[in-house]
C-alpha cells in the first residue's frame, strides 16, 4: 500500500461524507483523515442522533471542516450531490466520498487520488473482490448480493471491466463532476450505480483499486426487499437508456445493425415457433420441416446477430480519459 505524499500545495483536494446515524463512528472517521485533504465536507442527512453536534465541535480546531445539515433525509445520493455542489463552490479539483460509519479505510486513499493526478482515470473506486482473505470478512448476504448485482451492473452501466461496482469508496475529477447531470443522479442507495451510468454516457474512464472489505460487524441498512424490488427495475431503465443514447443517437454502428437485425429475427422465430407448435399440437400432427426450421434459423441468427452487438458493447467500454495530469511524476512523491 502506498502512502501519497503529492506536493499538492496547488491541487486542491477534498471528501465529502454523507452521514446518518453515525455519531460513534464519525469523529475517528474524520481525524484517520490525512493532512494533504484540503476540504471536508459533512453533510448530516436528517441524522437524529448527535453526529451533527460531534462534528460542529470538531469543527471549532480543524478549519478544513465544513458542516451541512439537511432538514430532510434524502438519502445517501442527495447527501452526496451537496456535498458534491459544496466542493465545486469551494474550487477542489478532485472529490473523494468517504462514509460516516467507518467502513472506509481512507490509509487506502492514495490509491484513488494518484490515477486522478497523474491523468490515467478520471474515475476512480474500490474494488473489495481482489483479496480474498478480506472478502471473506464481508458478510454472507452483501456478498451473494455484490457478486449477482456486479453483473447486472455491468451490463447497465456499460463498464464491463468494473468488478464491486456497488462500491461506495471513491474519488472524481471535479471537472467531470460539472458534466454530469446531477438532477438525474439516484438520492438513495442506487446512487454509485447511477453516478457510473452517467459516467458512461460521457465517455469517463473508470479504474478499479484493490482494497480489502473492511465490516466491522454492523447491520447493513440495505435490505433484501429493496434490492429485489427497487434495484432490477432501475437497472433495466439504465441498459434501456444506455443502449438508446450510445447505439442510435450518439453513434451509429454495426452494433446498432446488429441489434435491428437480432431483435425482430429472435423474436419473431419465439413467437412464430410457439404458435405453431400449439396449433399443430392440439391437431395431434407433427409440424411439417418448413414450419420447424422457420423459427429455428430465426432464433438462431437473432442469437448471433446479439452475441455479436454484445462483443461490440464489451469492446467499447471507455479507455481514454477524458481529463490530462494535474501533476507530472516529478511532482509526486511515493514512499513505498
Amino acid at each position: 500500500m502506498n502512502t501519497l505524499n503529492p506536493q499538492v500545495n496547488a491541487i486542491r483536494l477534498a471528501v465529502v461524507i454523507p452521514c446518518y446515524r453515525v455519531e460513534c463512528e464519525i469523529e475517528q472517521v474524520i481525524r484517520a483523515l490525512p493532512e494533504y485533504i484540503d476540504y471536508i465536507i459533512v453533510v448530516d442527512d436528517a441524522s437524529p442522533d448527535q453526529t451533527a453536534a460531534i462534528v460542529a465541535k470538531l469543527a471549532q480546531t480543524d478549519a478544513r471542516l465544513t458542516l451541512m445539515r439537511h432538514p430532510q433525509n434524502r438519502g445517501v445520493g442527495g447527501a452526496m450531490k451537496t456535498g458534491f455542489k459544496k466542493a465545486l463552490e469551494l474550487g477542489a479539483q478532485i472529490v473523494a466520498k468517504v462514509d460516516g460509519d467507518g467502513q472506509m479505510d481512507t490509509s487506502y486513499l492514495p490509491g484513488l487520488l494518484l490515477p486522478l493526478l497523474k491523468g490515467q482515470a478520471d474515475y476512480a473506486k474500490g474494488n473489495r473482490f481482489r483479496d480474498f482473505q478480506a472478502l471473506q470478512k464481508m458478510p454472507l448476504m452483501r456478498r451473494i448480493g455484490n457478486m449477482g448485482l456486479g453483473f447486472l451492473t455491468k451490463a447497465a452501466t456499460g463498464y464491463w471491466n468494473m468488478f464491486d461496482p456497488a462500491n461506495g469508496f471513491f474519488a472524481i475529477r471535479a471537472e467531470l463532476l460539472t458534466k454530469i447531470p446531477l438532477e438525474k443522479v439516484a438520492d438513495t442507495y442506487f446512487f454509485e450505480t447511477s453516478m457510473l451510468a452517467n459516467l458512461y454516457l460521457i465517455g469517463a474512464v473508470v479504474k478499479d483499486i484493490p482494497m480489502p472489505a473492511r465490516y466491522l460487524g454492523e447491520k447493513s441498512n440495505l435490505s433484501i426487499r429493496r434490492i429485489l424490488l427497487e434495484f432490477p427495475a432501475k437497472l433495466m431503465q439504465i441498459f434501456l437508456r444506455r443502449i438508446i443514447l450510445k447505439t442510435f443517437i450518439y453513434d451509429f454502428s454495426m452494433a446498432s445493425v446488429y441489434l435491428l437485425a437480432g431483435l425482430p429475427l429472435l423474436f419473431f422465430g419465439l413467437a412464430f415457433g410457439i404458435y405453431k407448435w400449439i396449433s399443430y399440437a392440439s391437431q395431434a400432427i407433427p409440424a411439417p420441416t418448413g414450419t420447424v426450421m422457420l423459427p429455428t434459423l430465426s432464433v438462431l441468427l437473432g442469437i448471433q446477430f446479439l452475441v455479436a452487438a454484445i462483443e461490440i458493447d464489451i469492446r467499447s467500454t471507455p479507455k481514454e480519459p477524458l481529463l490530462g495530469a494535474l501533476l507530472d511524476d516529478a511532482n509526486l512523491n511515493i514512499i513505498r
